[in-house]
Parts: structure tokens; sequence; C-alpha cells
């Protein structure tokens, strides 16, 4: 199955370098716009810095991609900063490495190896995490059958928001892209057949531990019917 890792966290790390101050930052990120409001507060943190040098990756196919040497020689910062995400297959993540010149030239080569350092280091501070493709799955169900599907549902270890319980039993599971007709058959088995069964959009979510976690923020409204029209 396809994944990718991001930062678990925002992360602050410093190193001196022949009397250069470098501090690299580094932290999850879901959008370019949240990327930019980031590296806009570094930047007012760190006003009288020499360089803020950066590079993020939004998106599961790094579909938005951006690094800047912001004044250093071309190359020297913001490529190397960007490899470090490349290396680590690292997306919706944002690295700022801060330079205050220590006044001691460093050369091409120098700036390469202490922005790539400083960006591996604000990395390993963060944590990383795997994120995966799943399916949000509605299921409607009679009160008889609930227990015997949500034994079958919790022992392939799929996530699962709370159930509704209304007229009927009510369950959103995030199943990994690929198995979908597996949990329709699960579904089908476990109920009889008495079962209303809906796949909805594609979303990554974290693994910690090899388990996947739901954010409250997917959560959604399921008092509705599941009928196109309903």
């Amino acid at each position: 199955m396809e994944t990718y890792q991001t930062v678990g966290r925002q992360s602050e790390v410093e190193i001196v370098i022949k009397k250069s101050r470098f501090i690299g930052r580094a932290a999850p990120v879901a959008s370019e716009e949240e990327a930019v409001s980031l590296l806009e507060a570094i930047r007012r943190k760190h006003w009288d810095a020499t360089h803020n040098c950066y590079a993020y990756t939004i998106g599961p196919h790094s579909e938005i991609q951006r690094s800047s040497d912001d004044g250093e020689p071309a190359g020297t910062a913001g490529r190397p900063i960007l490899e470090v995400l490349h290396h680590m297959n690292l997306r919706d993540t944002l690295v700022v490495v801060t330079r205050y010149f220590g006044g001691v030239l460093l050369g091409a080569g120098g700036l390469v190896r202490a922005y790539g350092h400083a960006a591996s280091e604000a990395v390993r501070a963060a944590g990383l995490l795997s994120r995966r493709p799943y399916v949000r799955v509605r299921i409607r169900i009679p009160y008889p059958a609930f227990g015997k599907l949500d034994h079958r549902l919790a022992q392939r270890g799929w996530p699962r928001e709370e159930p509704v319980f209304a007229e009927d039993v009510r369950l959103t599971v995030y199943v990994p892209r690929g198995r979908e007709h597996e949990c329709q058959s699960v579904a089908a088995d476990a109920t009889g057949g008495q079962v209303d069964l809906r796949f909805e959009e594609e979303v990554w979510l974290d693994e910690v531990d090899g388990a996947a976690r739901v954010p409250s923020s997917l959560s959604g409204d399921f008092s509705g019917s599941n009928s196109p029209e309903g």
C-alpha cells in the first residue's frame, strides 16, 4: 500500500558551526497557506537573522514543493533542506533553518553540509509518523446485527468512530484503500445481508505504532439517510 511520512510535532534544534548559529525547525503542515503562515511567524521572530532558509512539501505526492536560499549562494541552503525531505520520504512538512552569521565563511560545500545537517536534526527531533490512504465507509444495520459485525471489524483493527444508535445502528469505519471489497463481504456475512453500506471519500490517516488514528476533524454527522437523496 502506498505510504509516506510526515513529522509528528514541531521541533527546534540549534547547532553552531564555525561561530555561525543554525536554528533548525520542523513542523507538520496541512496546506501551503499553513506553511507560509508558520514561515512568516518564524521570520518575525528572527527578524535580525542573516538568513531564514526553508523548504516544504505538501500533498501525498508532493504536489507542492518550495524552497528558498534567502540570500545564501544559489543551491546551498534551500535545496539541501528539500533534499532531506525527499530522502526521508516526507510530505506535509515544513523545515526552516535560521542562520546567524558568525564571521567565518563556510564556502559552498560547507553551507550545503550545514543546512542539510540542521534540517536533518530538526526532523529527527520532531519524530516521524507514517500516513496511509483509507476510505471512509458509512454502514447502517439493524440492532441484532451490531454485536457480530462490531466483533468482525474489531478483529481487523480498522479505525472506527463511535457508533450512533438511532432507529438503527450507524457505523463509520475507515478501511485501508484496496480492501473495500473485503469490508463489503464482512458486513454482508455478519448481518445476513441486512446492511446499507456506502463508500465515501479517501482520507490519509496517521499511524502510530502500526495503528491508524482518526482526527476529530474528520468525524462527521451520521444522522441522515444513506440514500442518494437523503
